[in-house]
């Protein structure tokens, strides 16, 4: 069996054949290979024919320089007539004695080279170095691109099935990265094409700029809307460098891209970059969502005025649309609506259908308030979405007749139409006093521009049916404390006007209102409940807290949530501000799975392990994000 070799330098590997063969022969023997090797190199010499051995001659040159110089007149070597060095290196090496095979072995040994990286064939294990599409190893990290692309293909093509659950989350992963790398190459070809057209257009080719839409749908088998829509993004993303640059990086992808661009198009180009820098670093770990409030906030923060004009046009373009669903269901929804009428609107439809389930009908609060929007818009009356009652039976019956009295005047009695309830609004207080214009926000909705919460702010409290709340939250937008205010109804004199006190003072500039401070870090239990459900008061800042779901990317209102024990009520889990957080019920359920674990380290920091192995962490709403 050949033995692998490294080629070392031709007077190294000369040198140690003399060593090795000096060890082995005699100083005759040795002195005539010697001396006929010399004149040989002397010969080739002369001809300026020799070249020392390349690698692949390193056997071939062992055995013919050993062999044949050697073979007539040393028959006797190692002690054998006729038995000249023999023909292959394997053979003469297994000859020689043991510690010369070590020496010989070891000066041929190959350098110890780092191993190649090799998609498909890594274990996690703690003692290598985290080679893998497993959390940590290198195609779970690696930048996107040709290497990736390359490593992830062998895998795939070794066996999906053959890969552990950690490692298919990370090639579900680097498949994602790719695809925003390539997003990121068709995008840039495009608006790479859109420029060269303006460009001809401008020097004299007109319409070739007006028409590169239309040559774009022809090359991607594009609608029109949608080569459009490529188009503008190519072009927008032009003037968002940070933004193309995380897109091709992998570390955001094609829809975060679109949120970042649609949200930024009335802002000029210093004002862009602003926007950029405050959203980009966290925008991988946000879904859409989320992503589109931050980059609105940042954008009401940089360029009030531009985006005041932009919600004014689009007021200008309101309507109401409807559309098929793929169900075979239709959609009606209103488009470019005010922000404030619409929250009235939205609180509206919750708080009746919350009175159409107090009344007995069934259904979720979701079906319910879409029966609700139905009937106020095709002008039915409310009443009839109310469950017919059972007549009430009398003690005693004339003439076999019985009494058919409407049960609905008697039980069941149809609800108000009111937006009573509680609106939760997040804003500075300097906002509030208008000394800024740094945005609020209103839970379930999102961000308001500084003009709107203070209107929304003037609508609650000319209100005597609504509770209103106001959240205090540190540097990262996460609340600390929270404090709820309801209009307080004055003292009247029997001849003052009705909403007037006795001082003359307004009724709706009288306010009770008391400030708490949420739980962090270690929690002192001080509102703690020794029963299973919360106390109203503790559900309430459980909801401040965690305005959402706490499973990652739920967006989930934690106001339709359950409010869960981390640690069950039934092992020991406390109804406790550091036990406590909302769950829609999908992942409540989720929670409550086998290979899911869920643990609640501090107050309102959650951290969950899925069946894969993966860890996720989820912190308090940070309303300013």
């Amino acid at each position: 069996m050949p033995i692998a070799t490294v080629a070392i330098p031709a007077e190294e590997h000369a040198r140690l054949r003399e060593q090795l063969s000096a060890r082995v022969m005699s100083a005759a023997q040795t002195a005539a290979w010697l001396d006929a090797e010399e004149a040989e190199q002397a010969a080739l010499g002369r001809d300026g024919q020799w070249l020392p051995p390349s690698p692949q001659d390193d056997e071939e040159w062992l055995a013919a320089d050993l062999g044949a110089d050697l073979a007539d007149d040393e028959d006797d070597w190692l002690g054998g007539p006729g038995g000249g060095p023999p023909g292959d290196e394997g053979t003469w090496l297994a000859a020689l004695p043991g510690e010369l095979q070590d020496e010989y072995f070891e000066a041929t040994r190959e350098p110890e080279l780092p191993n190649p990286i090799k998609a498909g064939f890594w274990n996690r294990r703690r003692d290598n170095d985290g080679f893998g599409f497993a959390a940590g190893g290198v195609g779970d990290e690696i930048p996107p691109g040709p290497v990736l692309a390359g490593l992830a293909g062998d895998v795939w093509q070794d066996g999906l099935s053959r890969r552990s659950d950690d490692e298919l989350v990370g090639i579900m992963r680097a498949g994602r990265r790719l695809a925003s790398w390539a997003a990121a190459m068709e995008l840039a070809a495009t608006g790479e094409l859109v420029a060269r057209r303006f460009a001809e257009e401008d020097a004299g080719d007109a319409g070739v700029g007006e028409h590169v839409t239309d040559e774009v749908a022809a090359a991607l088998t594009l609608t029109g809307r949608a080569a459009d829509r490529l188009v503008n993004l190519a072009v927008d993303l032009s003037g968002l460098p940070a933004t193309a640059t995380a897109l091709a990086a992998g570390e955001i992808d094609l829809p975060r891209a679109w949120v970042v661009a649609e949200e930024t198009s009335p802002l000029n180009p210093a004002q862009r970059a602003t926007v950029e820098q405050q959203v980009l670093a966290r925008a991988g770990g946000q879904t859409t969502t989320l992503l589109r409030r931050s980059v609105k906030r940042a954008a009401l923060k940089v360029a009030p005025d531009a985006a005041k004009d932009r919600k004014e046009q689009a007021q200008r373009e309101a309507r109401v649309e409807c559309w098929e669903e793929p169900a075979g269901t239709s959609a009606l929804a209103g488009r470019d609506l005010p922000g404030t009428e619409v929250l009235a609107a939205d609180r509206n439809l919750t708080d009746l259908a919350k009175q159409l389930k107090a009344a007995g009908v069934t259904g979720n609060l979701d079906q319910l308030r879409a029966a609700v929007y139905l009937a106020l818009l095709s002008g039915k009356p409310f009443e009839t979405l109310l469950p017919a009652a059972p007549a009430p039976q009398r003690d005693g019956q004339e003439n076999g007749l019985e009494d058919h009295q409407d049960s609905r005047s008697t039980s069941n009695p149809a609800p108000t139409l009111s937006a009573a309830g509680s609106v939760h609004l997040t804003m500075p207080l300097a906002t509030w006093l208008g000394l800024t214009d740094t945005p609020g926000d209103v839970a379930g909705y999102g961000p308001v521009d500084a003009m709107d919460a203070r209107s929304l702010a003037a609508m609650l409290a000319s209100r005597d049916d609504c509770q209103w709340c106001l959240t205090l939250t540190d540097r990262n937008g996460h609340a600390v404390a929270h404090g709820c205010a309801r209009p307080r109804r004055p003292r009247r004199t029997r001849a003052g006007p009705r909403g007037t006190p006795t001082d003359g003072t307004p009724a709706d500039q009288a306010w009770t209102f008391t400030i708490t401070f949420l739980q962090t870090g270690s929690c002192d239990h001080s509102r703690e409940s020794s029963g299973y459900e919360p106390p109203p008061h503790l559900r309430h800042l459980i909801q401040v807290r965690h305005a959402a779901c706490t499973f990652p990317g739920c967006r989930h209102s934690a106001a339709r949530c359950d409010v869960d024990h981390t640690l069950a009520y039934q092992r020991g889990g406390r109804t406790c501000e550091c036990n406590l957080a909302p769950l829609c019920r999908r992942h409540h359920r989720a929670k409550q799975a086998h290979g899911w674990q869920l643990t609640q380290d501090e107050p309102g920091i959650l951290t969950w392990i899925t069946p894969s192995g993966r860890t996720y962490v989820t912190q308090p709403t940070a309303y300013e994000a």
